[in-house]
């Protein structure tokens, strides 16, 4: 059932869509299957629903679920997405509602039919609200800013005024949308008898390559929010589409781009090297796997300055993501590197789980010890970073059932202390346990005998080593610098919107709905 046009209350705060995956192809032949092949390559990127739009001519086939892509998907949908163009999408569970009514792709039939997937987050959510109620006309289903981003879309297209869209106008609506809409927002957009376009904010922040592949009947383009998703259907990177910069693809396969003049300071979020892209992908320019050596390696350092007579016995790590760092560490310290602990593949990732109570009941199914590389040793635990701590403080628990003498911990990235505002749903700051807290502080309500911290300094640097050109990076959750600014009360908003109680409570009204 769709709902009537919802009108826009003041002081109402919408959801928000955030990390994601996009994956968006123009090819020779039908193209549903390749979206798919790519999205498995990003389903890291979200496991909480899925789904696949593609153009055949001028009609628009579409379908999404909750779930993960195999569940979503079986073989009579993808004999239903027929076409040479189509977008994909994963995404995980944030602020916003969890049914599926706002899994992407999101459609509007007008203007010529349009089809969005959005990986990011707007912080003006509200304003854009109002004015698509007020001003555009603009119909609304859903609480989620990428449906918002849509319509914004649709109606700068529709100001166009053409039966016949040029490339041209394409890019006129893009650089209106980067003069209305704040935050992060990578979006691959498919438009009905004309193309996909993609486009990044101003900033830069979520990442989306370009790339290209040559077949018997031509050259296929594709976009995609890694590089591995390009790798795994053949094609070659060709590079990072840029900050403020739109990529048109048209139906027949052809390549026009276009640099808006809104464009400004390359600010790639530092937490996707930290911890949401894969090892095995290129992020501008930048190797994700040799950014976590370096972590690693700086993470040595900084114990040796601290302890150079440290008494570690053995360094394991937290599997899969830390793994990269703890192998350099351990090298440059001159001790054991160890598999500690043994991963269920089945379990999804915790910091992202829907309530604490699930989060802290994942954490043991997640993870088991392997009680020989623990028993009277002092071990030095390594993860990528430290969020709300549930999962750190429960590993520590395990290696000291498991017989370690004394238990450190290492954290690949500096303290979280701040909310991130563009795209990574951390949870309020009161839920962080970084949040007003000092490391001697941390360390005991963690249970660790030693705690150390990656300094934000030689993370950046590990980082900036990769590409020197950049010479920013988004830092916020460490740093509480937001590259695009603020809004006076929009984090305290923020805070209330994403508390464990409010997800907790809106999930007990969705349940009284359902069950009224």
């Amino acid at each position: 059932m769709i709902e009537c046009a919802r009108a826009y209350k003041p002081g109402s705060f919408w959801g928000q869509r955030e990390m994601c995956g996009l994956v968006g192809i123009v090819g020779k032949s039908a193209v549903g299957p390749a979206i798919y092949d790519g999205l498995t390559m990003l389903q890291h990127r979200g496991q909480d629903a899925a789904g696949i739009a593609t153009l055949d001519g001028k009609k628009i086939s579409l379908h999404k679920d909750n779930g993960l892509l195999r569940d979503v998907f079986q073989a009579q949908h993808m004999a239903e997405l027929a076409g040479n163009a189509g977008i994909g999408h994963v995404r995980y569970p944030t602020a916003g509602k969890d049914d599926k009514s706002e899994a992407q792709p999101f459609y509007v039939n007008s203007p010529y039919g349009i089809a969005l997937g959005h990986n990011g987050n707007l912080i003006n959510t509200e304003e854009l609200t109002q004015e698509l109620f007020d001003s555009d006309r603009r119909h609304l289903n859903t609480q989620s800013d990428s449906e918002v981003l849509l319509n914004v879309l649709a109606h700068e297209i529709q100001n166009q005024q053409t039966n016949c869209l040029q490339p041209a106008q394409i890019f006129q609506a893009v650089d209106q949308v980067y003069r209305r809409c704040r935050g992060a927002y990578s979006a691959v957009a498919l438009i009905c008898g004309s193309g996909i376009v993609g486009f990044r904010d101003p900033n830069g922040i979520r990442p989306m390559v370009l790339g290209k592949r040559e077949t018997e009947k031509g050259t296929e383009y594709a976009l995609a929010s890694e590089n591995v998703a390009l790798d795994v259907l053949g094609f070659e990177l060709m590079r990072d589409v840029q900050p403020g910069e739109a990529v048109f693809i048209s139906i027949d396969g052809e390549l026009h781009t276009h640099l808006s003049e809104e464009r400004k300071v390359h600010s790639p979020c530092i937490f996707e090297f930290v911890y949401f892209a894969r090892p095995d992908s290129m992020m501008d320019d930048i190797s994700v796997y040799k950014a976590r050596l370096r972590m690693g390696q700086a993470l040595a350092r900084k114990i040796l300055r601290e302890r150079p007579d440290h008494d570690i016995d053995v360094v394991i790590p937290v599997p899969d993501t830390s793994r990269t760092a703890a192998l350099p560490l351990a090298f440059d310290l001159d001790v054991k590197y160890r598999e500690g602990f043994i991963k269920n593949r089945y379990i999804g990732r915790t910091f992202i789980m829907p309530g604490q109570n699930v989060r802290k009941k994942s954490v043991k199914q997640k993870l088991n010890a392997i009680d020989l590389e623990f028993r009277k040793k002092n071990v030095l635990i390594v993860d990528d970073s430290i969020v709300r701590g549930t999962t750190s403080k429960k590993i520590i628990q395990m290696a000291r059932e498991a017989g370690a003498r004394k238990v450190y911990f290492a954290s690949a990235s500096p303290p979280v202390r701040y909310p991130n505002i563009y795209g990574i749903d951390m949870p309020a700051p009161a839920e962080l346990i970084a949040s007003g807290r000092t490391i001697p502080e941390i360390q005991h309500e963690l249970g660790a005998d030693w705690l150390i911290y990656q300094d934000l300094e030689d993370l950046i640097e590990a980082c900036h080593e990769g590409n020197r050109n950049i010479t920013r990076f988004d830092t916020s959750c460490f740093s509480a610098e937001y590259v695009t600014g603020v809004k006076e009360g929009y984090l305290e908003r923020l805070q209330q919107l994403r508390s464990d109680q409010a997800k907790s409570e809106r999930r007990s009204s969705k349940v009284a709905i359902l069950a009224g």
